[in-house]
């Protein structure tokens, strides 16, 4: 029996997907990712200096590291990168389900979820990622085919962030937010026209899960997605304008949301 186009296209994309490779570069990115016992590591290329400062690291990881000329660094990466005398290729991380994350457990109070919006710039996910690690966010979740992927240059922004802070992408993010929903999730767009502040919205509500939704700089939140959060919310401005990038405004919004307040 012949199979269906559908399935045919999703094998595919999941041979694709296996072996799929990323060069992580410059030494904090590669040094926590040698020290991620759930990083597949592949070929570790270093300058003799860098070797030198990722030493503990390299060594823990048992790799066997490929010196490099710094005048001709082997790595195949952009010439422009600044990947600081250390490249490491990898396997992309694997975080599990949705499911596996939204529902794991309650570490630290309810959980907090950042869904991104088509932010596709990997240097505002990278920081994002930074953010949701320091504010105690569960994971970061992007789309599929629209959201910046793992690579080197989100991975240096990350600052190490990338090997600890979960990072999911799905096929359909209203579906996603509809899962959430159903899991018990108050889901919250950021709009800089909503009427009510994200702690207006949570006020007596901090006991629950609660997912925030960000669009990209510029169109905002599409459509499907304003129509799928239960509320629209704001960060209030001190004059009532300007705006935060989308890294920045993750961060705010996560410290508003946090679990624990005195309202």
């Amino acid at each position: 029996m012949k199979k269906p186009k559908w399935v045919i296209e999703k094998e595919q994309s999941k041979r694709a997907s296996a072996a799929e490779t990323v060069w992580l570069f410059g030494l904090h990115a590669v040094r926590d990712a040698l020290l991620n016992p759930r990083r597949e590591r592949l070929r570790l290329v270093v300058t003799l200096n860098a070797q030198g400062k990722l030493a503990d690291a390299i060594a823990a990881s048992g790799m066997e590291p490929e010196i490099s000329d710094p005048r001709k660094f082997a790595a195949p990466i952009d010439a422009d990168s600044v990947h600081q005398g250390a490249a490491l290729e990898v396997k992309p991380l694997d975080w599990g389900s949705l499911d596996d994350i939204a529902l794991g457990g309650e570490r630290d109070g309810p959980p907090r979820l950042l869904l991104l919006d088509r932010v596709t710039d990997p240097h505002n996910v990278g920081a994002i990622l930074r953010s949701a690690e320091v504010f105690g966010a569960r994971a970061v979740i992007g789309v599929q085919r629209h959201s910046a992927p793992e690579t080197g240059a989100l991975a240096k922004t990350a600052s190490g962030a990338l090997e600890r802070q979960p990072y999911l992408r799905v096929r359909n993010l209203a579906d996603t937010m509809g899962r959430l929903k159903e899991m018990g999730y108050l889901v919250l767009g950021l709009a800089g026209e909503a009427e009510q502040s994200i702690e207006r919205a949570i006020a007596g509500k901090r006991d629950r899960p609660v997912a925030l939704v960000l669009g990209a700089e510029g169109p905002g939140l599409r459509e499907r997605t304003r129509e799928t959060c239960d509320a629209l919310v704001r960060i209030d401005a001190a004059g009532g304008f300007g705006s935060l990038n989308v890294s920045n405004a993750a961060a705010v919004a996560l410290y508003a949301a946090r679990a624990q307040s005195t309202d």
